[in-house]
């Protein structure tokens, strides 16, 4: 029947939840959780990630990301407050900061969090700083997939 499948993706659009990934600067952490919850996710849940400032999105994460066959080189730095008219079911803070500066979201939100290291801030040979964005980037890989697992799917 003619406008079946268009119909269907409108309703499971409508369906699907909406998980919001926050961190301090929206550069670094929750542009990997966000690449990773996409991939995960697939159809089943729409991703946005944000920061309680903006910073930009970080080269070398996009360049781990890349390594691991994922681009987020289109993605951009938002700030939450873009944010607030979505009803999200699902917010993730990936940093303490952001989890203790969280706005209050309206509705039934389900609030999660998980502490990563910033890897930013890591110091030493630019060998040294990329092997630091690897190991956070494998440790959110872990994390995205368990929550999908555990929550969206």
């Amino acid at each position: 029947m003619p406008g079946i499948s268009h119909r269907y993706e409108e309703i499971n659009f409508l369906n699907m939840k909406n998980i919001l990934v926050l961190c301090t600067g929206n550069s670094c952490r929750s542009q990997l959780a966000e690449g990773y919850l996409r991939l995960f996710a697939g159809d089943k849940a729409n991703i946005y990630s944000a920061g309680i400032e903006t910073h930009g999105v970080n080269p070398k994460a996009i360049q781990v990301m890349a390594e691991d066959h994922i681009d987020i080189s289109k993605h951009t730095s938002n700030h939450v407050d873009e944010y607030m008219a979505i009803p999200f079911d699902m917010v993730i803070t990936v940093c303490d900061n952001a989890n203790e500066a969280c706005p209050f979201f309206p509705g039934n939100v389900d609030r999660f969090h998980q502490n990563f290291p910033d890897p930013a801030k890591a110091a030493g040979t630019p060998e040294e700083m990329m092997a630091a964005f690897r190991r956070v980037r494998d440790m959110i890989k872990v994390y995205a997939a368990d929550f999908v697992q555990t929550h969206v799917a």
